[in-house]
This record gives structure tokens, sequence and C-alpha cells, in this order.
């Protein structure tokens, strides 16, 4: 009962589960490997390893898919075009009265919109894999033997079909196995680098302070992950009260609880959408041989010009994406309804902005939390001297999103061995308070 490993091989069920989601994650790991007709691998890796300390989009994709695009497999798009789609009908949805009264509807509503979020999805495969290899074929990274015509069409399909076997492989996760399927497989991908990145860090230690200083970056990596911890799980607990009312010969209510506002509502996405569009003119600078084009892409990658604007791009999308997720004018009329009200605040439009005046002042400090981590590679680069692709696997978004999963699965787990009885993760008095992001 103490080991809460050895607990979780005792329960059949989230055994099979945790099986079958180690089986679809190396499938989805093997799949890496498996290379896209009639492309040059070995000529295309020197389109990452070429870039010195200028990041590009496709560093970001490559990261996210877990080296598939650096070697142009078949999942070299990976999840990204599913998660831009889902991220387009969730704002489409906020916009747009049909699909918000279609949301509204329950279930079969949710499933409507899920199905054309997958249909987004492989037109977005399909377009972002016209573009990818129309930039490769014309850069000379194809195979003299492969046709032009042949070549677009069979890159286009073998990448759009490996992004719906992704988009596949994490429905069942999430179904059948243990947490989110899309986020594991974020999550494999960018963990299966980081082997490498310490490889990398210790062959290369003698280029940052010896051994101390592959130490120090052991403690800083440790000290980031608990600080991302401790951001992740801060929230404002908000006091709700619920009135008395009698119910036939029943009363209900009369309850006190609270309501959670994280300081992060915004997850990594603000992160994500910043630095992919900032980074577009640099990865179109690496298309085109206009020397002004390459001048005003190199202008906004300079590191005081990046980082002002990165940062600024950060705040920005956490405000506007978490008033997306999060409508305090709902909150409110969801408790007037139920009887709830917040002690001093009147329900109704008082209610609503009260709590649009904390999640504002909360959601400053989770942005400025947010660019810190984030500015951090460029600080590590800037100033020991660090290069930029162990940067970028030990700081910033790609530790956010390891750290982030690795909270919600353990959260997971944790509610399955608690509903057996069972000691949590963290054991004795503690169990059950470990919480994830959700």
């Amino acid at each position: 009962m103490s080991n809460p490993i050895v607990n979780l091989t005792k329960m059949p069920d989230l055994r099979r589960r945790l099986v079958y989601t180690a089986v679809m994650l190396a499938i989805y790991r093997l799949g890496v490997f498996i290379p896209t007709p009639g492309i040059n691998v070995e000529k295309l890796r020197t389109l990452f390893t070429g870039t010195g300390d200028q990041q590009t989009i496709f560093e970001i994709i490559n990261l996210f898919s877990g080296g598939a695009l650096e070697q142009f497999s078949i999942f070299a798009l990976g999840i990204m075009p599913y998660i831009s789609a889902s991220i387009i009908f969730q704002l489409l949805t906020v916009s747009l009265p049909a699909l918000k009264k279609l949301q509204e509807e329950g279930e079969a509503g949710r499933n409507k919109i899920n199905q054309w979020t997958r249909y987004g999805t492989v037109g977005l495969s399909l377009l972002q894999g016209f573009f990818i290899s129309y930039g490769l074929l014309n850069q000379g990274y194809v195979m003299g033997t492969v046709s032009a015509p042949r070549f677009l069409f069979t890159t286009m399909i073998s990448l759009a079909a490996g992004t719906c076997f992704i988009m596949w492989l994490g429905e069942q996760i999430t179904e059948r196995g243990v947490g989110n399927g899309i986020s594991l497989i974020i999550f494999s991908g960018i963990v299966a680098r980081m082997p490498g990145g310490f490889r990398d860090a210790w062959v290369n230690r003698g280029d940052y302070f010896g051994v101390f200083g592959f130490v120090m970056l052991l403690g800083f990596l440790f000290l980031l992950i608990s600080t991302i911890i401790f951001f992740e799980r801060c929230q404002r607990k908000v006091p709700i009260h619920f009135a008395k009312r009698i119910v036939g010969n029943k009363m209900y209510g009369g309850q006190s609880s609270h309501l959670p506002l994280k300081i992060n509502m915004a997850g990594v996405i603000p992160p994500i959408f910043a630095s992919s569009i900032l980074l577009f003119p640099a990865t179109i600078a690496n298309f085109s041989s206009s020397t002004k084009f390459q001048a005003v892409a190199s202008f906004f990658t300079t590191n005081w010009v990046y980082v002002t604007l990165y940062v600024g791009a950060i705040i920005f999308f956490t405000y506007f994406y978490t008033a997306v997720t999060f409508n305090p004018s709902d909150v409110a009329d969801n408790l007037k309804r139920n009887g709830g009200f917040i002690p001093g605040i009147r329900p109704g439009n008082p209610t609503s902005d009260y709590l649009d005046n904390i999640l504002t002042r909360i959601t400053l400090g989770g942005a400025l939390y947010l660019s810190l981590v984030c500015i951090l590679p460029q600080f590590l680069i800037s100033q020991f001297n660090i290069p930029s692709s162990l940067a970028y696997t030990f700081g910033g978004t790609s530790v956010l999103i390891v750290v982030g999963v690795a909270m919600d699965t353990v959260a997971q787990l944790e509610s399955h061995l608690i509903s057996r009885n069972y000691d949590g993760f963290m054991g004795g008095a503690k169990s059950g308070r470990f919480k994830g992001r959700k």
C-alpha cells in the first residue's frame, strides 16, 4: 500500500491502460524514423544545423515532432496541424454565434465541431505539406532521380496521412489509455530529444565552465522545473456561498466552496502563437535570395528586438486566450441560477465585473511568468554561450509542455489510485492533494 508504483500494477484496468499507452507511444516513435520518399536527409539536416543561433519555425515543428521534421519522416508535421485547427475552431466558436449555439447543444454539437476540426487538420496538413515540399524542392533537398510533380504529390499525401495517423493515435490514447493523448504525443517527442541534449551538454562541457558548468546546468534545470510546478499550481480561490433552498421536504444549499482562478489559464498556447508569428521572417529568409528581405529578417531576430516583441506578443496572447477560454459573464450567470454568490458582491453584473477584475490582475502575473520562462533560452545563449539546440531543449516552451503534461498525467493516475482506496503518489495524509493544471 505504501509504494504507489506497485499499486499501479495491482489494478488490472489501469495496468491495461498503461500498457496500451506505452504501445501507442512506441508506435509513434517508430514512425518518426520512416522517411518520406525522395528527400535527401543528409543534406536536409544542414537546414537545422546551419542556422546558428537563429531559430526558425521549422525548429519549433521539429521540436514538437521529436526530430521527425529533421529526418523528414512521414510524421514530419507532427500534431501541429491538429493543434492549429483546434485553436482556430475554438476562436470561431467564440466569434460565430452559429458555432457557439452548436457547442451549447451538448455532446452531439461538440462531436460535430470535433469532426470539422479533423477535416480542418487534413486541409492544413495538405497545405503545409505543399509549401514545405515546394520550398525543399527549390532549395535542392530532393534527390535528382525524383520528378518534381511526383515529389510534391507523394510528399503532400505522406505528410497528411502521417498527421491523421498521429491524430488517431492521440484519440485512442485518450479513450483507452491514460492521460490526454495529444499532449502525451508532444511530451514523448520532446522527452525523446532530451537524452541527446544531455549527451551534447556533457561532450561540449568544456565550452561552458567544464564539469562545474554541467552540474550548474542540471541545477538550473531542476530550479526551472520547480518554478514551473509552483506557478502552474498557483490559483486565486474566490469564496462562493450557496443559499439555502427547500425542494419538497428537503433543504439544499447552505454550503461554502470556492472558485479556483489559475494564474496561467492559457497554458503554452501564447508562447507557441508568439514564436510562430515572430519567426516567420527568419524562416522565409532561408528560402529567399533577396538581401533586403534577409536584412529585415535579421532585424527581427536581433536579441533585444526579438525579446521585446516576443514578450509583448506573449502578454497579448495570454490575455486574448484567457478571454476566449474563460467568460466571467457565463460564470456569474451560472452562479446566479444555482443560488451561489460571492460574499459582499451582488449577483449578476457586479459578480462578472469582480471576477474580470481579479482575472485581469492575476493574468498579468501569469503572462510575465510565461515570458520569463520563454526568454531563458535567449539568456543562456547570449550570456553563457550555450548552443541554441541545447538551450531550446532545456528551456522555454519545451520544459513548460513536459512539466504540464507530467502534472496532468500524474493527477489522473492519482485519481485512479484514490478511487480504489490506495494511497496516492504523495502518500499518507497528503494523498489526493496533487492536482494537475486543470
